[in-house]
C-alpha cells in the first residue's frame, strides 16, 4: 500500500494535513505513514490527478475523487459542520476503508 499526500508549495492545511493522514492510516491498521510529495506545475497535476491541495491518495488512486480538472490550487472538503481544508478523521478513515474493499485493476 502507498499513502500519498499531494500537496501545493505553501499550503496551510499541508502539516496538519499529514497528521491526520498518519493518524487515519495507524487506526486503520495501516503502518506505512503517507509520503509528501509537492505538486508545482499543471503539467504535475495532470500527471498525477491533483485536484486540489490537499489531497489524500493511496496507491494512486484520489481517495475523494472529483470531476474537477486537475489544477494546482488549494481543496475544500464537505464535513458535517461546514466546508473546510481537510476532511474529518471519520471521513478519511471511511475513504480508507473503501479504497481497502475496493477492487483491484483487472489484467
Amino acid at each position: 500500500m502507498e499513502p500519498l499526500l499531494l500537496v501545493i508549495p505553501g499550503c496551510p492545511n499541508s502539516g496538519s494535513a499529514k497528521e491526520l493522514f498518519d493518524t487515519a492510516l495507524e487506526l486503520e491498521g495501516i503502518r506505512a505513514p503517507a509520503t509528501v510529495r509537492e505538486i508545482r506545475t499543471e503539467h504535475e497535476a495532470h500527471l498525477h490527478g491533483f485536484h486540489g491541495s490537499p489531497s489524500f491518495s493511496v496507491d494512486g488512486t484520489d481517495l475523494f475523487g472529483s470531476a474537477s480538472e486537475p489544477a494546482v490550487s488549494c481543496r475544500v472538503y464537505r464535513t458535517p459542520d461546514r466546508f473546510a481544508g481537510q476532511p474529518t478523521l471519520e471521513n478519511l478513515r471511511g475513504a480508507i476503508r473503501a479504497s481497502l474493499r475496493a477492487p483491484g485493476p483487472t489484467a
